[in-house]
């Protein structure tokens, strides 16, 4: 199979995205490694479960490195992100579930809040 073809059309799929379909993308990433973080940690594959981790770490660095710090809500975001990270070493140290599906809930609570945004914002257009 060419892989140069799909390649082509995952890089013309994201060129195309809105700034709102971006974010949910990095969202849904992050909860997807966090859930992944989750299973690996049931079944006791401490190599993966701290991957995981360590990938759901980087998005949200990334999340609050593109904030745009002209808006209030920007310091607000700043600060929840930087709750994530303190978490989610406090998780891979400890290795506890818990905390895990805590900060995992809360970042599906937030990714719903952006979508619904996004939609919001498209059906004002």
């Amino acid at each position: 199979m060419d892989m140069r073809g799909y390649q082509r059309y995952r890089e013309d799929s994201l060129n195309t995205m809105t700034q709102g379909e971006l974010l949910l993308l990095l969202y849904d990433e992050l909860f997807k490694r966090l859930k992944l973080a989750g299973l690996e940690l049931q079944r006791e594959h401490y190599p993966t479960f701290e991957s995981a981790v360590d990938r759901a770490v980087e998005i949200i660095h990334y999340l609050a490195d593109t904030l745009d710090r002209q808006y209030p809500i920007s310091a607000n975001l700043d600060r929840l992100y930087e709750y994530f990270c303190y978490e989610l070493s406090r998780v891979k140290a400890g290795r506890n579930q818990i905390e895990l599906e805590r900060v995992t809930k809360m970042v599906d609570e937030l990714r719903d809040s952006f979508r619904q945004a996004d939609k919001n914002s498209a059906t004002q257009k």
